[in-house]
């Protein structure tokens, strides 16, 4: 496969502060979010792309493959404790006068959290990145059909979650 044209160079620094939201959306922590950005543009150095692939959907493929990867090797690392690092401790708000804005994201993101994977990759691409329906079939490798159907039952499962609409409440 071939290098990476002076086009898709320039097309994949241009999506990489959106590509890092991706991350972001998939690892749900920031510093994770940062190592699978970093995996994602050195897989794409590395291995170049064909001369004809948009750059910016060929990321965020790459992307979604190596976050795939990464579950992967946690589920065998979890199967195998000895080698697992210990638990990370959840941040305390950094000042009181933001703690009702940080609770409500908390709650957004546990709610993002509990929908299906396929779902949450959809919602995250469409209503976050602003993709289009096509755009995201593109990069997920579905029918838009498909996306359209997971993006309604993300906003549907969304919206019955009682709990996330009394978090933002408050």
């Amino acid at each position: 496969m071939p290098s990476l044209s002076e086009q898709q160079r320039a097309d994949l620094l241009d999506e990489l502060a959106p590509l890092r939201r991706f991350c972001l959306s998939l690892t749900g922590a920031a510093a994770d979010a940062d190592d699978l950005l970093q995996v994602t543009v050195e897989r794409v150095l590395d291995k170049g792309m064909p001369a004809d692939a948009d750059a910016r959907k060929w990321a965020y493929r790459v992307c979604k493959n190596a976050w795939i990867d990464e579950l992967r090797s946690r589920e065998v690392r979890q199967r195998y404790p000895q080698q697992a690092a210990g638990d990370e401790e959840a941040e305390a708000p950094s000042a009181e006068d933001s703690a009702v804005g940080e609770r409500a994201l908390e709650a957004v993101s546990r709610a993002l959290d509990r929908l299906p994977d396929e779902q949450r990759l959809a919602l995250t691409l469409v209503a976050v990145e602003g993709k289009s329906y096509a755009e995201a079939a593109e990069i997920l490798e579905v029918p838009v059909g498909t996306i359209m159907s997971r993006i309604a039952r993300a906003r549907r499962h969304l919206l019955d979650n009682r709990s996330l609409q009394r978090a933002v409440e408050r």
